[in-house]
């Protein structure tokens, strides 16, 4: 459902917000970062590109006017450090890609930041904060050892009746500050370590940061969010071969596009 006027008129807090990247998003990367500045209803106080030593993120960096951030200056671990494969599957990336994103509040200067996937672009207007509630875009599906690495991590139930799980979300600093103070209390570890101990590692897809923060958010926090259908859709094209016209036509049923080709974090390199 749309804000109403009175709604659209209101003042929105400024947000930061937090893209991080491997060179093999270059291709859609441009696109993610136009359609924030069209599409988040925000005041931005500034897009940050979070990735490993890249000069040609670096030069995107530049020629968008984000603010280039290197990883490690998030975290004290790399994705070599990680070790997360099955015979198939290499996730290391994309599990270090999901602590970036929980260490955004190091670099983000403002309340809350947004993060989102780099192969993910906006087609429709979003807002992220409505009458001082957080607004939450969600599915209806997920994976159950999410939610056992969530019981793992905090010692309660996650019993959400819709996935948090939607490749963009704005955490607010406070509250995720306050879920990796329960993390580190109850493993006697960095939130990072003890999720890293929690995940089954002979699982695939073992742990989401955004499942785990809405989740921790819902039960904490019952009253301080809004819940609004995700509507995106996955394409497995690349980002520049959609005209304006059937963008256009897509956004007439849905929020956003995910371009799912292989990233280099996913399948293990024979």
């Amino acid at each position: 459902m749309p804000p109403s006027n009175k709604q659209a008129g209101a003042k929105r807090e400024k947000i930061d917000v937090i893209i991080p990247a491997i060179e093999k998003d270059l291709p859609t990367l441009p696109h993610v970062i136009d359609s924030i500045r069209k599409h988040v209803k925000h005041p931005i106080g500034q897009i940050m590109v979070v990735s490993p030593l890249s000069k040609k993120i670096k030069a995107l960096c530049r020629e968008k006017d984000c603010r280039y951030i290197h990883e490690k200056r998030l975290l004290p671990i790399g994705k070599k450090d990680i070790h997360y494969r099955s015979k198939r599957w290499d996730l290391s990336g994309w599990l270090l890609q999901q602590l970036l994103k929980w260490s955004g509040d190091k670099i983000s200067t403002q309340k809350s930041y947004l993060v989102i996937d780099a192969d993910t672009v906006l087609i429709r207007p979003h807002v992220f904060k409505l009458n001082g509630k957080s607004v939450f875009y969600c599915r209806n599906w997920s994976r159950n050892e999410y939610f056992r690495t969530y019981r793992r991590l905090v010692g309660k139930k996650a019993d959400s009746p819709v996935s948090f799980v939607t490749h963009y979300m704005l955490f607010e600093k406070a509250k995720l500050a306050r879920l990796k103070k329960i993390i580190e209390r109850r493993h006697g570890k960095t939130w990072h370590e003890a999720i890293l101990k929690c995940i089954n590692r002979s699982r695939i897809f073992a742990f989401s940061e955004f499942e785990t923060y809405g989740n921790f958010v819902r039960s904490t926090y019952p009253d301080s969010y809004l819940v609004r259908r995700a509507l995106n859709k996955s394409l497995y094209t690349n980002a520049s071969a959609l005209s304006p016209q059937r963008i256009a036509k897509l956004s007439q049923k849905y929020r956003s596009l995910s371009f799912h080709k292989r990233k280099g974090y996913y399948k293990k390199k024979k």
